[in-house]
C-alpha cells in the first residue's frame, strides 16, 4: 500500500530547532522534508531538499514569495524554527495557504512576550517579579532581559543601579526583573489537539554555549512540583504539539518561571531515544491523528558539539574498496562508517567492487561478517599485484587504508582516493 506523503517546509531549517526537527523526521515514511532558508548555513549540507535565498521574515517579499513555495511545491505544512518566525508565520497562516505547526496564535503571541507571559500566570506559578522603575528596587543584583528574546542572548545580571540603567539604555524592550540565583530547569512537553498533556519532561542543562544546552540530562521529578507548574500551565494557555517552559529557583528553592516557548527546543532530543519524538508527534497531531507515546525506560545523558557535514563535488558510478583494515577492522570488525556509505552507494545506483589482497578465501571471510552479496563484483589478487591495474573504469573512486596503495592508484589512473578516515565526508547523513 502507497503512502501519499505530506510534504513539511521547514523554516529557517539551520537552526538548532530546524536542525532537530530534519534529525526527528528524516525516515519517516509519511513525511517529505524540505528545508528552506534565507541564509545559507548547515541546513545546506544537512537537507537533501533544500530552498536557500529566501526572503526574510521582514522582508515585504516574504509573504508573496512563501505563498508561491507552497504552492509550486505542494508545501502541506510549515514547520517554524524560531520563535519570532513562528509568530511571523502565524499572523499570516490564511494568506499563506497551508497549515502552521504548533499552537494557535493567541498561545504563541503571549509566549513571544515576556511581559505577556508573566502577567497571564501570575496567578497561576510563581513568575519573577519585575520593576517596572527602578526606585522600586530595594536590593541588588536585579536580572536584566528582552521582553521578545530567546534564549539567553540579551541578558545581564545587573549589580547595581548604575549598571540597571545603562542597560535600559541600551537595549529594546528592556524588562528589569527579580535576580533568580538557584539551578535552571527546562521541562519539554506535548499537548495534543484535545489539550491533553501527554508528556513532560524535566531535563538540567548541565553546560551552556551561547545560550543552547549542550549538555543535559533528565531530572527526576520525584516530588512532582514541575509536574503541578506545567500542568497549571497547559490549563491557562491553550497549547497544541511541541513547547517548553524554564525555570530556574528562587532562594527558598522554589522553582520560578523564567520562560515559554510554543515550540520544541532544541535539546529536547534528549527525550528522542527514550521513545519522544517531539517533532513527529506534533506533526501527526496536527493533521488530526490520535497520537500516543511509548516510553522506554533507561538512563540518558546528551552532549552536544559542533558537527561537520561536507559536499563533495566528485562525481562517480562505482567504488572500489579495500577489505583488510578497511572494510574489516581487527579481522573481526566491520567498519561501520564505510558499510553506512557503501549502502548510500546502493541507494544511489552505483556499483561496488572489492579489491583485496586478502590471502584467505575471501567469500568465507565476507560470509563471517554477514557480508556476502553485497559486492557487484570480488577481485582477489596477491600481494605481488598493484590494486592499480585492475581498476577498469575512469568513473570511479578508490578506498583504502594504505596510504601506498592510494598514492599508485592516483599517480597511474588520476581518479579520487579516500583513506578511512575521508569516509565521513563522502556521507549525506
Amino acid at each position: 500500500m502507497s503512502i501519499n506523503k505530506k510534504n513539511i517546509l521547514v523554516f529557517p531549517c539551520g537552526s538548532e530547532i530546524g536542525l532537530e526537527i530534519y534529525r526527528s523526521l528524516k525516515w519517516s515514511a509519511h513525511f517529505s522534508i524540505i528545508g528552506a532558508s534565507s541564509v545559507d548555513d548547515h541546513g545546506r549540507f544537512v537537507y537533501e531538499q533544500y530552498l536557500g535565498e529566501f526572503p526574510f521574515v521582514t522582508d515585504k517579499a516574504f509573504i508573496p514569495y512563501c505563498k508561491e513555495i507552497v504552492a509550486n511545491w505542494h508545501i502541506d505544512a510549515i514547520f517554524p524554527a524560531n520563535d519570532l518566525t513562528n509568530a511571523y508565520l502565524k499572523r499570516h497562516e490564511q494568506e499563506i495557504g497551508c497549515m502552521v505547526l504548533g499552537s494557535c496564535l493567541e498561545t504563541v503571541e503571549i509566549c513571544l512576550s515576556k511581559h505577556l507571559m508573566y502577567s497571564a500566570l501570575k496567578d497561576i506559578i510563581p513568575v519573577p517579579e519585575l520593576f517596572p522603575s527602578l526606585d522600586q528596587i530595594n536590593q541588588y543584583p536585579v536580572f536584566g532581559k528582552k521582553d521578545i528574546g530567546h534564549s539567553s542572548i540579551g541578558t545581564k545580571k545587573l549589580d547595581n543601579r548604575h549598571l540597571a540603567e545603562e542597560y535600559i539604555s541600551n537595549t529594546d524592550g528592556a524588562l528589569i526583573c527579580e535576580y533568580l540565583p538557584g539551578e535552571e530547569y527546562t521541562v519539554d512537553c506535548f499537548t495534543d489537539k484535545n489539550g491533553s498533556l501527554l508528556f513532560y519532561g524535566v531535563r538540567i542543562r548541565e553546560r551552556v554555549s551561547n545560550g543552547i544546552s549542550v549538555h543535559t540530562i533528565p531530572y527526576p521529578d520525584d516530588k512532582g512540583e514541575f509536574s503541578r507548574m506545567v500542568n497549571r500551565i497547559n490549563e491557562t494557555i491553550h497549547f497544541r504539539g511541541a513547547w517548553f517552559a524554564q525555570f530556574k529557583r528562587k532562594s527558598d528553592g522554589t522553582p520560578c518561571l523564567l520562560e515559554i516557548a510554543a515550540r520544541l527546543g532544541g535539546s529536547s532530543s534528549l527525550f528522542r531515544p527514550l521513545g519522544i519524538n517531539f517533532a513527529l508527534l506534533t506533526v501527526f497531531d496536527a493533521f488530526g491523528y490520535d497520537v500516543s507515546i511509548v516510553h522506554n525506560n533507561g538512563k540518558v545523558e546528551m552532549d552536544r558539539a559542533l558537527d561537520n557535514m561536507f559536499k563533495l563535488d566528485t562525481h562517480f558510478s562505482e567504488v572500489f574498496v579495500d577489505f583488510d583494515d578497511c572494510l574489516c577492522i581487527d579481522k573481526h570488525f566491520v567498519n561501520p562508517e564505510l558499510i553506512a556509505f557503501l549502502f548510500q552507494c546502493l541507494n544511489d545506483d552505483k556499483r561496488l567492487t572489492l579489491l583485496t589482497h586478502h590471502d584467505q578465501n575471501i567469500s568465507e571471510s565476507l560470509s563471517l561478517l554477514r557480508l556476502s552479496g553485497l559486492f557487484d563484483r570480488i577481485i582477489q589478487i596477491d600481494r605481488t599485484k598493484k590494486k592499480s591495474d585492475y581498476i577498469d573504469n575512469s568513473d570511479s573512486i578508490f578506498i583504502d587504508d594504505s596510504f601506498a596503495e592510494r598514492r599508485d592508484v592516483s599517480d597511474a589512473l588520476g581518479i579520487p582516493v579516500f583513506g578511512t578516515d575521508m569516509i565521513r565526508c563522502l556521507l549525506k547523513i
